[in-house]
C-alpha cells in the first residue's frame, strides 16, 4: 500500500483523543471510584451523560474513546509480550525506551503493584497509559446504552457502531482472559444506587467467559462491514473478516491444554465452591476451533486475503535476487502497511520507537546509528530455534551432525545475499532458512533497505548494508572497538531484531531516522493457517493431508519444502517419520509457529496455552554472545545473562492485592495468595 494512503488512517489523532478525553472528563462520562482499585461497573454523575451523545459527532467521539482502550501493540511499553517472555532481552532503563515490561521477564511480578496491570491500573508506568480494561468495558456498556440518543445518527450508522463496540467488548474480555484466566463478565453496568454485594462481582468460569465472548462476536458479526473499504476512515476497525478470525482464535485458546481439562487448577474455586476451570478434557473443543478456523480462512480468502508475497508487492523486487526476496517475505508480511496477509493490525500505534530499538549499526567507521537505540535483542535460544536451509531444526538435520555451530567460516560470493562476502563469522549463521535472515541481525549479516532498495548484491557485492554487532557503541566496547554514542544503547545478546524494521525506514549520518509507520499485526493469515493445522492435528488420530496442506503453504512462501519431504530427505535416523505421528506433528506445528510468528508477541501466549512455558523457560537460561569480549573468540563465547523462573502461578497475572481487599467475592490466582 502507498505510504501516503497509510498515513491517512482512520483512528483519532493524539490531539483529537485529548479533546475526547477532556470532553469525557467534563461530562463525567468515565467517572469511576477514582481513589480505589475496585472493579468499577457503576458509573457516577449519570445526569451529565446525555451530553456525550447529544449528536452524531459527540457519539463518534465516544466511539473513539472506547477504542482508545485497545493496548498499544506496537510499543515495548504497551505490549507486554514483546519483552515479557524469553524471546528477546533488554537492558535496564535504556535511553528513551521503557523497560517496564522487561521486568516481567526478570521475575519481578508482584501482587502489591503488579507489572502490566490491565485489571486496575493506578500506579506510575502502568500498562496502556494507566487505562485499565474493565474501565473500557464500562465505557462500552455506556455507549451501547446511550448511542441511540444521538438525534442525527442514522439507523445504519447506529447498527455498525453498536456492532463495533460489541466486538471491542469481546476483544477486551479476551485480552483479560488470556492474562488472568477466569474473569468477571461485564454484560452491563450496575445501577447507580447499587451497593454492597450487588457490585462485588464474582469471577465467571472459563467456559462461561469463552461462551460470552463468542456470543458477543456472533451478535456483532451481521452488522459489521465484510471488509474495511474506507481506507481513509476505518482502517483498524473491526470487520466480518476480523470478527471470524478473533472467534477462531478464542476457540483455539479454549481448546488448548491450559484451559481444557487442566487438573492443576482442580482446587481453584471461589467462595461459593464453584470450580473456575473445567476439569475434564473435551476433544470436541478442538473440533469447534477447527471449524471456526476453516470458516475464517475460507471467508478471508474469498475476500482476497492471501499470504504476502514481497515479489509481487514491492516495486523493487524485479531487481533483487531470489534469496533477498525470500528473506523479505516474513519481514514484509509484518511491516508492509495493510498488505494482503494482514487480517487485523493496530493502526493507532506509531511503530517508530519499536523500529529504533531494533535497528543496528550498519557501517563501520561512519555514524549510521545515532538515531537508533539498538536494544531489542533476540536471545540465543531464539537464534538457534530457526530452521536450517533444509527446513528442519538444527538438532534434527543430518547435515549438521558434525558441524560445530561456533566453528568459524569465511563468507564466499555465494553467501553474499545473507552474509557480507569475505567476512569471518561462525557456522551458526550459514545455511539457515530465509526467515532467519529476514528476522535476525547478526554480526556480518546483510541488511536490505535503509535507503538502498533499488538492488541488492546481485551485481555489486557491496551494495547492501552490513550489520556490525561487534561495534555497538558501548562503554568498554569489545572486539571491533567503540563506535558512536554512549553506553546505554546496545544489544545485550549480540543480536537485534531485523523483522520489525520496515525496509523503507532508514537512519543516516546526520543522526536522523526516517520512519515508515506500519500497523503492528494482531492477526495474520499465516497465524490462522498454522492454528488450523494445529486444531486439525489435535482432532484427528494422525495427521491428515489437510494438516500438511496449511503448514506447507506457510513454508512454501519462504522457499521451504513440505514437512514430510523435508524430514524424510534431511532428518537424522529416527526423526525421518516424525511428521507421520500426531505427537510429532504437534511438535513441528509448534516450532513452525515460533519461527513464522517470532517477535510478534505470539510466542508469549502460545507457550502458556500449550502449558509448556515452565519447561521452555527453565531448561535453558537466557544466553547471548559476550558483547564485551576483546577478541574474536571471546565475542563468540556464550554468556549466561539470567536464569528465569517459571512455575504454575506464572501462567496467569496476579490481581492487585488492594482490589481483593475491596471485593471479598474475588479470588486471587493460584500461587499469588
Amino acid at each position: 500500500m502507498k505510504t501516503e494512503l497509510f498515513l491517512q488512517i482512520s483512528k483519532p489523532s493524539a490531539k483529537n483523543l485529548k479533546q475526547v478525553r477532556r470532553l469525557l472528563y467534563l461530562c463525567g462520562f468515565v467517572c469511576f471510584f477514582a481513589c480505589s482499585d475496585f472493579l468499577d461497573v457503576v458509573p457516577e454523575n449519570a445526569a451529565t451523560m446525555e451530553h456525550a451523545f447529544a449528536n452524531r459527532n459527540e457519539a463518534l467521539n465516544s466511539l473513539y474513546g472506547c477504542f482508545s482502550y485497545l493496548p498499544a501493540m506496537g510499543t515495548v511499553q504497551g505490549n507486554l509480550t514483546l519483552l515479557g517472555g524469553d524471546e528477546t532481552w533488554y537492558i535496564r532503563d535504556p535511553m528513551s525506551a521503557s523497560s517496564i515490561m522487561w521486568t516481567l521477564a526478570l521475575n519481578e511480578q508482584n501482587v502489591v503493584a503488579p507489572i502490566a496491570n490491565f485489571w486496575s491500573s493506578r500506579q506510575k508506568g502502568d500498562a496502556n497509559g494507566g487505562k485499565y480494561l474493565f474501565s473500557g468495558l464500562s465505557d462500552c456498556n455506556i455507549f451501547l446504552e446511550k448511542v441511540g440518543e444521538a438525534y442525527d445518527l442514522t439507523e445504519e450508522e447506529k447498527k455498525v457502531w453498536v456492532a463495533q463496540v460489541k466486538f471491542l467488548k469481546a476483544y477486551l474480555h479476551f485480552y483479560l482472559f488470556r492474562m488472568y484466566g477466569p474473569i468477571p463478565i461485564i454484560k452491563e453496568n450496575q445501577p447507580l444506587n447499587a451497593k454492597g454485594q450487588q457490585v462485588n462481582l464474582y469471577r465467571n468460569t472459563v467456559d462461561e467467559v469463552v461462551n460470552y465472548i463468542v456470543e458477543l462476536l456472533d451478535e456483532s458479526y451481521k452488522d459489521l462491514p465484510t471488509v474495511i473499504e474506507d481506507l481513509n476512515q476505518d482502517l483498524g476497525l473491526p470487520s466480518q473478516v476480523i470478527n471470524l478470525a478473533l472467534k477462531a482464535e478464542v476457540l483455539t485458546y479454549a481448546a488448548s491444554p491450559l484451559f481444557n481439562g487442566n487438573t492443576d487448577y482442580a482446587g481453584f474455586k471461589d467462595n461459593r465452591g464453584i470450580n473456575l476451570f473445567p476439569q475434564t478434557y473435551d476433544p470436541l473443543k478442538w473440533r469447534k476451533a477447527a471449524e471456526a478456523l476453516k470458516a475464517a480462512i475460507d471467508f478471508a480468502e474469498a475476500n482476497k486475503y492471501r499470504l504476502y508475497d514481497f515479489g509481487d508487492a514491492s516495486q523493487y523486487a524485479a531487481n533483487l535476487n531470489e534469496k533477498t526476496i525470500l528473506a523479505m517475505q516474513v519481514r514484509g508480511a509484518v511491516t508492509d502497511p495493510w498488505n494482503t496477509e494482514l487480517i487485523w493490525g493496530d493502526s493507532n500505534t506509531n511503530t517508530q520507537q519499536l523500529q529504533q530499538v531494533c535497528h543496528p549499526w550498519l557501517q563501520s567507521g561512519n555514524d549510521y546509528g545515532s538515531a537508533t537505540f539498538r536494544l531489542f535483542a533476540p536471545t540465543q535460544k531464539t537464534v538457534e530455534q530457526f530452521y536450517t536451509k533444509n527446513g528442519i531444526p538444527i538438532e534434527d538435520d543430518e547435515e549438521w551432525v558434525n558441524v560445530d555451530p561456533f566453528g568459524t567460516r569465511v563468507a564466499t560470493a555465494d553467501d553474499r545475499w545473507y552474509i557480507s562476502e569475505g567476512y569471518k563469522t561462525i557456522n551458526l549463521y550459514f545455511d539457515r532458512e530465509p526467515r532467519f535472515y529476514g528476522s535476525i541481525c547478526f554480526d556480518g549479516g546483510v541488511f536490505y533497505g535503509n535507503g538502498r532498495m533499488q538492488q541488492d548484491n546481485t551485481t555489486n557485492h557491496n551494495y547492501s548494508w552490513v550489520s556490525y554487532m561487534r561495534a555497538q557503541g558501548i562503554d568498554g566496547a569489545g572486539y571491533g572497538g567503540s563506535v558512536g554514542t554512549g553506553g546505554n544503547r546496545y544489544s545485550s545478546t549480540g543480536y537485534l531484531c531485523k523483522k520489525l524494521i520496515s525496509y523503507l525506514s532508514s537512519t543516516n549520518t546526520s543522526g536522523g531516522f526516517t520512519n515508515m509507520r506500519y500497523p503492528f499485526p494482531i492477526i495474520r493469515l499465516a497465524d490462522l493457517y498454522l492454528m488450523y493445522a494445529e486444531a486439525l492435528n489435535e482432532t484427528e488420530a494422525s495427521p491428515t493431508p489437510e494438516v500438511y496442506k496449511y503448514i506447507d503453504l506457510v513454508r512454501k512462501r519462504t522457499g521451504l519444502e513440505g514437512v514430510v519431504q523435508s524430514w524424510n530427505d534431511h532428518a537424522i535416523d529416527g526423526k525421518k517419520n516424525k511428521p507421520a505421528t500426531k505427537d510429532g506433528m504437534r511438535d513441528i506445528i509448534r516450532r513452525e509457529r515460533l519461527n513464522e510468528l517470532a517477535f510478534e508477541g505470539i510466542r508469549y501466549w502460545d507457550l502458556r496455552r500449550w502449558k509448556i512455558a515452565e519447561d521452555v523457560y527453565t531448561q535453558q537460561p537466557v544466553q547471548g554472545l559476550d558483547i564485551r569480549g576483546t577478541t574474536f573468540d571471546e565475542f563468540y563465547t556464550l554468556k549466561t545473562l539470567f536464569q528465569q523462573k517459571f512455575s504454575l502461578k506464572d501462567y496467569f497475572f496476579p490481581i492487585k492485592e488492594s482490589t481483593l481487599l475491596l471485593n471479598s467475592n474475588l479470588v486471587q490466582n493460584p500461587g499469588w495468595d
